[in-house]
């Protein structure tokens, strides 16, 4: 008989604990296609952080300059139409395009855009034309315009009681409280530039109660 048959065969077997080995090893490492599928999920996470930050940016900085900004009235030379402390919003895009017509609302620094403070009011005259103010009357190249914004009678026509012939892009704009509003009539505002001209408003948005679109129309 052969030996490897009496002994029952000389094959070495591999030691038991080479699996159990392997396989702790496998259960430490992470598939290779996992590993990928996080970095992806990690690189999607911080482009989307990018792009939101980049949105609010935006939001915070561009669209109030350029397209629609939130303005609160102060004072009281907009009543009838407008209450001291109403909150508005402001478009600025039309202007880019278009001069303001006659009876809008607009917003304006009177000295220049360096300065803080601006100012709304009605525009009452357009570029190339006459305006006089003779008592309660306002004349356009010599002829009245026929207006309801007033809320009373002005005492004064202030620098519009003689004629004032507007230049290319100047505006003359009045307070619907004209007694008691600083505009074209006063010379610490004067004829409004339209480069001075910051935007449109066009909505009151608070108080709630008059939630609305502005009348700016001669209706």
């Amino acid at each position: 008989m052969r030996e490897s048959e009496m002994t029952g065969g000389w094959k070495e077997e591999e030691p038991a604990t080479t699996a159990t080995e392997n396989e702790i090893g496998n259960q430490g490492q992470e598939p290779e296609g996992r590993n990928r599928e996080s970095g992806r999920k990690k690189g999607s996470f911080f482009k989307e952080l990018i792009v939101y930050a980049v949105i609010i940016v935006l939001c915070v900085t561009v669209v109030p300059r350029y397209v629609v900004q939130r303005t609160q009235v102060s004072g009281i030379s907009m009543l009838k139409t407008l209450e001291d402390e109403e909150s508005l919003l402001v478009e600025k895009v039309s202007y880019y395009f278009n001069d303001p017509s006659r009876f809008d609302i607009i917003t304006f620094y009177p000295k220049g855009r360096e300065h803080d403070e601006y100012y709304i009011k009605r525009v009452i005259g357009l570029p190339g034309e006459t305006i006089q103010i003779t008592g309660n009357t306002i004349y356009i190249n010599g002829r009245v315009l026929e207006e309801h914004y007033g809320r009373e009678a002005m005492q004064s026509g202030g620098i519009a009681e003689e004629p004032i012939k507007l230049g290319k892009n100047e505006f003359f704009v009045l307070g619907d409280n004209r007694n008691d509003s600083i505009d074209s009539r006063d010379e610490e505002v004067g004829i409004v530039k339209k480069d001075n001209i910051d935007g449109h408003a066009i909505l009151r948005i608070y108080p709630f109660s008059k939630f609305g679109t502005i009348q700016n129309k001669n209706s």
